[in-house]
């Protein structure tokens, strides 16, 4: 018999393909490509991973997912996916485009102290980061229960996303939307550029709660 956790309907956390930009740079909100050719082969093994029917297709309007998105669609055309400025990369500000190891270290300590209200080279901070997918994901879990019954089981959603997005969705599912992280409890792990993990959705008054964990 499956457990819950199986039975519940999937958040399909998939990352954009690998960006046109050198090793080393700062890219959140920075707009930049992707690989024509890795777009197009994330996009047919992601068209042949996903079921036949799912309830929702967001994408992040940065350049790099929508590319993805655009793909998904000419494969799969019941896929079509609408642009959600809620699960964007995080916003570095003036770190945009900047190599890591040139930012200033008194710049970087002070992120890493206060991980949560800081907000790095003056863009945004995680607190606002996780307040907007925090509000997406209950609207994933709405959707993807909208028409379960009886006879109708929940559909799962798919984003596609960023590394920054899955990080903050693993975060909100596991600790809740309350919870303040610090920089030695933030999670490392996401998916690898072009790759996709899920996520369990429990109805929407439960989702952000520890009862779903990452799969």
């Amino acid at each position: 018999m499956p457990s819950t956790q199986d039975a519940l309907p999937r958040l399909w956390l998939v990352r954009h393909a690998r960006p046109q930009i050198d090793p080393g740079l700062c890219y959140g909100r920075l707009d930049v490509s992707a690989d024509p050719d890795a777009s197009r082969n994330a996009a047919m093994a992601l068209a042949h991973a996903l079921p036949a029917r799912v309830a929702a297709v967001r994408h992040s309007p940065l350049r790099r997912c929508e590319q993805l998105a655009v793909h998904l669609q000419r494969l799969r055309p019941d896929l079509t996916s609408i642009p959600e400025p809620r699960i964007a990369e995080l916003d570095f500000g003036t770190w945009e485009g900047r190599a890591w190891d040139a930012l200033p270290h008194a710049e970087i300590d002070a992120w890493s102290a206060r991980l949560h209200e800081h907000a790095p080279g003056g863009g945004e901070s995680l607190a606002r980061m996780l307040a907007r997918v925090a509000q997406a994901l209950q609207e994933a879990a709405r959707l993807a229960h909208a028409d379960a019954g009886a006879y109708a089981p929940a559909r799962d959603v798919v984003w596609i996303t960023h590394a920054g997005v899955a990080r903050c969705v693993h975060w909100l599912c596991t600790h809740g939307p309350d919870a303040v992280p610090t920089a030695a409890q933030w999670p490392v792990e996401a998916p690898a550029c072009g790759a996709w993990t899920t996520q369990a959705l429990p109805p929407p008054a439960l989702t952000g709660s520890a009862a779903a964990s990452a799969e």
